[in-house]
């Protein structure tokens, strides 16, 4: 058995590793405890700057030591010369760099690396941006490193071109980079604005560029079907531009509604009122909407209740440089002004003639991918993008099959095309209803999962979302300022808390659903209005003094069915 290399057990490598993790952890501990005590005590020394450098080099995620460092340079900094705390920081930089090959996530070493050149006398960003091109060389999905660059650009004068032409080799390397896709999109918009009128900036890109940006997202989903980056970059591609979408002024409530076409914040709202501006509060339509596409005001008592004044309102949106006229004339009890399908589609962008033709090539194009691919869950998504982008009433019974096909190809997100199979149905029903120039709102019996675009309901009197698959009425529910009459019975509908505040709701039918407690209810003491409520057919818990609590809880409700 001589000249043979003795083999360890594995009981012995584990045993032998142990010690070793405990030796390494408690050499760790004791510099991590003489740090502190040095920081504690007040020492800003370059001993502290060698022992932090100890301990970071083996774990960069240790905030309080890069702190701790930070408080050290800037002592170190007041007591040298310009050229020795140029040295001083640079010699910083190629520390922190070292901590990069460690861990080239980390948080504390990208913030240290930002603080340090906002430091430097005369930082050098032509070799920041070589650091950011060879990081994101290694790993193009660093975000830490994306952020990084933004700021380096920024101060580094790089122009918007330049970078643009950053994505485009990087995409044509990889056309699986998701964050170049996502960095194109932020820089297009500034170096092929969509025109727009003078002092307003579009946050769309120009048709011409456009039509280019199609054909590269077309190159590479055929390149390779499957991968998901150009199919998400084609997606925003189709979307529309935020704007103020309509405006509601209530006389009897001397209140104003405005909804826009996305969830936006209320800074920047002003409102003016027969040409002065008035210091007013916005509120969203429900207190857990902070990021709200409906926002209401009140106006200062007595400004427009007397049926007999005309008024003129504009309401001003200063982050998009928009604003939107509403007249309420003599007479009129109420007022509006908003976007309808006649004039500007309310879920698509305007097609000229050039991109709709080039749209129909596009689906076209995949319609053919699909025959080769009929498997491929991202072809049979953009399919029913574009039929939406091109005549969402027109291709309607074939996107409902498209969603049927989805479903079985791919099961595990049944839930989620359903929710965008009831979003676009909800679309479709609200351009219909546009059409028709009515405020009811239909869709019963149709599969419904989830509500969207309430926002575009604001105006809606009468809503019916009965025999469908419902489970709560959202805290969204609450942007119907208008509506009287509700219907949604037999559902599946456990909360209501979207029945909020709803100043003209009269009549509510909840038949056949799962409400269980009279605490369910309690959102509907709100509204006060409300005098007939059925709730026949719901579990609900009832309780020997059910009739004395429910006259408590909703004491205007005179006709109540249980």
């Amino acid at each position: 058995m001589h000249g043979r290399v003795k083999v360890k057990s594995t009981a012995q490598q584990e045993e032998e590793k142990r010690k070793e993790r405990e030796k390494k952890l408690k050499a760790f501990v004791s510099a991590r405890d003489a740090v502190l005590r040095k920081r504690s005590a007040g020492e800003h020394d370059e001993e502290a700057l060698q022992l932090t450098q100890q301990l970071l080099s083996s774990n960069p995620d240790f905030a309080t030591l890069w702190n701790y460092r930070r408080e050290v340079l800037l002592q170190l900094e007041t007591s040298r010369e310009k050229d020795e705390v140029q040295k001083l920081y640079e010699s910083e930089l190629h520390f922190i760099e070292a901590c990069l090959k460690v861990n080239p996530k980390s948080y504390g070493c990208w913030h240290h690396r930002s603080w340090v050149n906002t430091r430097l006398p005369q930082p050098d960003w032509t070799r920041e941006l070589g650091l950011c091109d060879r990081c994101l060389s290694l790993d193009e999905r660093n975000f830490h490193c994306w952020d990084y660059r933004r700021v380096v650009v920024k101060e580094s004068g790089v122009s918007v071109e330049q970078e643009l032409q950053f994505t485009d080799r990087l995409i044509g390397s990889n056309f699986s980079n998701y964050s170049s896709w996502h960095y194109r999109s932020t820089l297009l918009p500034q170096l092929h604005p969509q025109p727009a009128p003078d002092s307003i900036h579009s946050h769309r890109v120009c048709e011409e560029q456009l039509l280019k940006e199609y054909e590269l997202a077309h190159n590479a989903f055929f390149t390779d079907p499957n991968d998901q980056s150009a199919w998400f970059y084609y997606r925003w591609l189709l979307g529309r531009e935020e704007m103020i979408s309509c405006v509601y002024v209530s006389r009897e409530r001397e209140r104003v509604s405005v909804a826009f076409s996305k969830p936006v914040h209320s800074e920047g709202l002003m409102l003016v009122l027969d040409g002065q501006p008035q210091q007013v509060e916005w509120r969203s339509t429900h207190p857990r909407l902070r990021h709200s596409p409906v926002w209401l005001c009140d106006l200062p008592p007595g400004s427009v209740s007397d049926i007999s004044n005309e008024h003129n309102l504009t309401v001003h949106w200063t982050e998009k440089y928009t604003h939107r006229d509403c007249a309420l004339y003599t007479g009129c009890a109420e007022s509006w002004c908003r976007d309808s399908a006649t004039d500007q589609e309310l879920f698509r962008s305007e097609l000229s003639v050039e991109k709709s033709s080039v749209l129909q090539a596009e689906l076209q194009s995949c319609n053919q991918l699909l025959e080769l691919e009929p498997q491929n869950k991202w072809c049979l998504l953009t399919i029913i993008l574009l039929m939406r982008a091109l005549d969402p009433l027109g291709h309607e019974k074939e996107t409902l099959a498209h969603f049927q096909t989805l479903k079985e190809v791919d099961p595990m997100r049944s839930s989620y095309y359903s929710d965008l199979c009831s979003k676009f149905l909800i679309e479709n029903t609200i351009l219909k209803m546009e059409y028709a120039e009515v405020r009811v709102f239909s869709l019963s019996n149709k599969n419904l999962t989830t509500l969207c675009h309430l926002d575009q309901l604001l105006l809606v009197t009468h809503i019916n979302l009965s025999s469908n698959q419902l489970l709560r009425l959202p805290p969204q529910f609450a942007m119907l300022q208008c509506l009287e009459v509700l219907e949604a019975d037999d559902n599946a509908i456990e909360s209501l808390e979207g029945l909020y505040h709803l100043p003209k709701l009269e009549e509510v039918s909840l038949r056949n659903n799962r409400i269980l407690f009279l605490s369910d209810l309690e959102s509907l003491a709100s509204c006060t209005k409300l005098t007939r409520l059925d709730l026949r057919g719901n579990p609900v818990h009832k309780t020997a003094n059910i009739d004395s609590e429910l006259s408590q809880l909703l004491p205007l409700v005179t006709a109540l069915s249980l």
